[in-house]
């Protein structure tokens, strides 16, 4: 009784994972240098566990590329009016996986691309109160058309998720910037 129980749940747990594959269409292709460089305005707003709206913000980003080194200066205008700034230093290796460092990332970030999908995972140190917590963060990008791209991102402590976050990023011809 016990084995049977323990293979139900460990086909069951099986059953949930995915593959980056499983998230993507096959276009618009996802080209992390060509969108993300110049200069881009997403939107997004944070749930958490239990779908509770808790934040809005918006991020301007001012992304530049050097071959195959990328640089991303984030600045967040959250509504509770906390600004955040992040830089991302990425790199794009030859075999299409890409690397990156942040401040407030533990480690390194690292993620890939398939069809239209980008996955990208990191630990974020992110401070409350007095103390700074670590959580993982798995971001799912997916790249709409050349102007638009929606992400979503899984904010999680030991496998549970505590947050969501939506952005929808926008780098079209008339782009309107945050409004601090």
């Amino acid at each position: 009784m016990k084995h049977t129980f323990v293979l139900m749940l460990s086909l069951t747990l099986m059953s949930c994972t995915s593959s980056l594959k499983d998230h993507s269409i096959s276009s618009p292709l996802f080209d992390l240098q060509t969108y993300f460089d110049g200069k881009i305005t997403a939107r997004g707003i944070v749930q958490d566990y239990s779908n509770k709206l808790t934040r809005q913000f918006c991020v301007d980003i001012d992304a530049s590329w050097q071959e195959n080194q990328g640089r991303l200066h984030e600045t967040f205008y959250f509504s509770d009016g906390e600004t955040q700034v992040r830089v991302w230093k990425l790199q794009i290796h030859p075999d299409g996986q890409v690397t990156g460092t942040a401040d407030d990332v533990v480690g390194l970030a690292s993620g890939s691309a398939t069809g239209n999908a980008f996955n990208w995972q990191y630990v974020l140190s992110v401070p409350i109160d007095d103390t700074s917590y670590d959580f993982f963060i798995d971001d799912w990008m997916y790249q709409l058309d050349d102007h638009h791209l929606m992400n979503r991102s899984y904010m999680k402590k030991f496998g549970v998720t505590l947050a969501e976050i939506t952005l929808f990023f926008s780098k079209a011809p008339v782009n309107v910037p945050c409004e601090p």
